[in-house]
């Protein structure tokens, strides 16, 4: 498959013929995994403190010769404490126990358990290179919502690595058309629910996604523009590629980066 090569101005310099990564079938069913995997690893660990709930002293005697006990008393067989006591008279109350009120949890959420999912390495690999060929597929890009131009899919030139402010990535962006798609970029909502209060309070949609060869002006500058991201070829993962497990997100490829592909032979 060839796509056309475009320089940042806008001007076509030829075409280019895309790696095998390209050619393979979209599996949403791979990359939704790979993207559950990926998320997991960052859910962090929660648990109940070890000794909640069995900080109470709910001893309670059952032999038959001790005063304090509640031997031949007709009560049931739980843990109590002693409140009060007028002779061998006594007033307990059940703890310790999971029925108990203020009492242990039977199977509280423990900290040492790992959230972590796992994925094959070439189930992985697989499932990046079908989010990377859903990339050029002009109908699944569209199906995602993006704003797409009629001449999408293209391939920018070197120069376009050379931007090192966010308004000269703007500009190229515009040049190609992708003015409204970055209008819908930038849009802001108030989230919905208790998120507001959490620290997360709006949500952001994904935009443009330029990959590149290797660390250049670009990676510092675009990601100053909302929804934009910058990502080296050889640091891809399938939730960059399709956020949300949704594959098509709208991606720039710079030659230097499918070179890079070719060459390196990566995610195969």
């Amino acid at each position: 498959m060839k796509l056309k090569k475009l320089s940042a101005d806008g001007e076509q310099k030829g075409q280019v013929e895309l790696p095998s990564q390209f050619a393979e079938p979209i599996r949403t069913d791979l990359i939704l995994r790979a993207v559950i995997a990926l998320r997991s690893r960052h859910r962090h660990r929660y648990g109940a403190h070890p000794t909640a709930g069995k900080r109470a002293s709910a001893k309670l005697s059952r032999r038959r010769r001790d005063y304090k006990g509640a031997y031949g008393h007709g009560i049931s067989r739980v843990p109590r404490k002693i409140l009060s006591h007028r002779g061998s008279r006594f007033n307990w109350v059940g703890a310790f126990a999971p029925g108990m009120v203020k009492g242990r949890r039977s199977h509280p959420p423990k900290s040492s358990k790992l959230w972590g999912e796992k994925i094959n390495k070439k189930e992985n690999r697989k499932a990046i290179r079908s989010a990377i060929s859903a990339t050029v597929a002009k109908d699944v890009v569209k199906q995602r919502g993006h704003l797409i131009p009629e001449h999408y899919p293209f391939v920018v030139d070197h120069s376009i690595e050379q931007a090192s402010k966010a308004k000269d990535v703007v500009a190229i962006l515009n040049k190609f058309g992708f003015g409204k798609e970055l209008e819908r970029g930038a849009v802001k909502k108030i989230r919905a629910g208790r998120g507001k209060s959490r620290g997360r309070p709006y949500k952001k949609k994904k935009s443009l996604l330029i990959v590149v060869g290797n660390d250049c002006q670009l990676v510092r500058a675009a990601p100053n523009i909302p929804g934009v991201d910058v990502v080296k070829v050889n640091e891809l993962n399938a939730e960059t590629l399709a956020p949300g497990a949704m594959p098509g997100r709208v991606t720039l490829w710079s030659e230097s980066a499918l070179d890079r592909l070719t060459k390196e032979k990566l995610f195969t």
